[in-house]
This record gives C-alpha cells, sequence and structure tokens, in this order.
C-alpha cells in the first residue's frame, strides 16, 4: 500500500487536498475559544468602582404580597383588636374550631391597600417594610392611652421569581427573604448553561400599576453590581436568550455533528497517508 501511494499520490498532491481542511479545522477550534472570553462573570472588576452599590436594599410592598401584621404595647389588652387572629383548625363540620390559631395576614390588593381593623383602609404600596411599620404604627396610636407606645412588626410573605432560557433548572423560585440578587436566582435555577449569552439577559419588571418593563443585563460586567435591577422583586422574570451556537445547532442538529465527524475523520486519514508517503 505504501508503494501504491507513492507511486500515484505525491506528498505536493496531499497537501494540496488536505491542508485546506486542517486549517478550517483550526479556525473553528479558534472560534470556539474565542467565544469562551464572554462566559466569565465580571471581567472588567479591577475597573469598576462599587460606591454606587453601597447601602442596603429594601424591598417594596407591591399588590398582591401577603403582609403580616403585629401590633405590641405595653398593655396587651390594648394591643388586641389589631392583632386578628384566625383559627387553624376545623371541627366535623367544617366549621372554625376553638384551638390554636395564626395571625390574620393581609392581603395588599390591586389599589395597594388592606383593609386593617378599628383604622380601615390603608395605602401600603411602594413603601418598605420600616416605612409601613411607623405608618401604621401612627394610624394606630390615637386609639390607644397616652401611655401606650405601639410598636408594629410587618413581614412580608415570600413571592415569586421567574427564571427560564438557558439555565440548567428553569423554573420559579419562592424568595422567602426580602432580596435576592439576579445572580442568586441564577444560582437556584444552576446557573447558565454554556449557551447562554452573558451579555444579554433580559429582566421583565412590573411595577405597582401593572406596567410592564423590559431591562438588559450584561453579566460580563461588573457594573452590574451598581444597577438598580440587580435586586430583584415580586414576579420579576429572568429570561437567558441562547447564543449563536445554540441556535445554529438547533436548527442544524444531527447535520453539523455529522459534518464535524467527517472533518475528523479526513484529517485523520491524511495524516497516516502523509505519515505513509514519508517512509
Amino acid at each position: 500500500m505504501q508503494s501504491f501511494f507513492k507511486k500515484y499520490i505525491s506528498v505536493d498532491d496531499m497537501k494540496k487536498i488536505f491542508t485546506p481542511i486542517v486549517v478550517a479545522t483550526m479556525i473553528l477550534m479558534l472560534g470556539s475559544c474565542a467565544s469562551t472570553k464572554k462566559v466569565a462573570y465580571f471581567q472588567n472588576i479591577n475597573e469598576v468602582s462599587l460606591e454606587g452599590s453601597k447601602g442596603l436594599f429594601d424591598a417594596k410592598i407591591m399588590p398582591k404580597d401577603m403582609l403580616t401584621i403585629t401590633v405590641s404595647t405595653t398593655d396587651p389588652k390594648a394591643a388586641m383588636p389589631f392583632n386578628l387572629s384566625i383559627s387553624s383548625t376545623l371541627d366535623s363540620s367544617g366549621r372554625l374550631a376553638t384551638g390554636g390559631s395564626t395571625l390574620q395576614t393581609y392581603l395588599v390588593d390591586n389599589n395597594g391597600e388592606i383593609n386593617y381593623p378599628v383604622v380601615g383602609i390603608l395605602n401600603v404600596a411602594g413603601m418598605t417594610v420600616r416605612q409601613c411599620e411607623e405608618f401604621i404604627a401612627a394610624k394606630i396610636r390615637p386609639y390607644m392611652s397616652a401611655s401606650e407606645n405601639p410598636v408594629v412588626t410587618v413581614r412580608m410573605s415570600s413571592y415569586r421569581i421567574s427564571v427560564t432560557g438557558e439555565v440548567t433548572r428553569p423554573g420559579v423560585i419562592s424568595v422567602s427573604t426580602e432580596k435576592m440578587s439576579v445572580l442568586e436566582a441564577l444560582a437556584q435555577a444552576g446557573d447558565l448553561t454554556i449557551y447562554g449569552k452573558r451579555d444579554n439577559v433580559m429582566l421583565i419588571r412590573e411595577d405597582a400599576t401593572g406596567q410592564k418593563s423590559v431591562h438588559i443585563l450584561d453579566l460580563n460586567d461588573a457594573n452590574i453590581i451598581n444597577s438598580p435591577y440587580y435586586y430583584l422583586q415580586q414576579n420579576d422574570i429572568i429570561y437567558v436568550e441562547p447564543n449563536k451556537v445554540k441556535a445554529q445547532n438547533a436548527s442544524v442538529g444531527q447535520v453539523t455533528t455529522l459534518t464535524m465527524s467527517a472533518i475528523g475523520v479526513l484529517v485523520s486519514v491524511a495524516s497516516l497517508m502523509v505519515n505513509i508517503l514519508r517512509k
């Protein structure tokens, strides 16, 4: 076989045939290496001032939030009208039974209002928890004696964040604290896949009036830490767009895989034949 190749095919001919294939393969490999530059987060972290991120985040109360409100005073009886409770059990006839109870929760309606005992309708949308506590304390103080100094504690129930697109585990995340960053949400979703575009993460947000807005986040840029959209709020939706490689794989699929396999086989054959001709 070695003499056959030497007789009919020269080394120069082999180079003319297979050199373009080798070059094309190397270009593809280099292109893949170049794309990894878009994978790392916070690439310019040493060039960015984080002064803009200074300060603690406070979540705002939004329509559809559930609030638990507790009032404490030196005289427990004075606080009783404001600490409504509901029974946690039902009897055999389906009626509320006596026994263990929990504090009444208050749904913030579409107008941003709650119906609070004694004082009536209160508009609390857009307030932080601390602001809401001070607001309710001021409203109930006239119903108490001068010696009473009510302490109001407001707790927001868990809310939901949706993460979809090119992440490992897309789905709905229940947030039990008042603060979650976009990176924490992505981490709970298993982080972006290698096909996710880190410089084009879409955040869809709804404000207290129901108005939707879209914001593009670049995870490659460390300035995201200073962004007003770094921390998420109720009902935010995060969408990670697939990159060109994923899009091409989706459209070409098996053809691309077969093509790359064929190129690999040809390169191997070319290498084998060149080695034979050199002997």
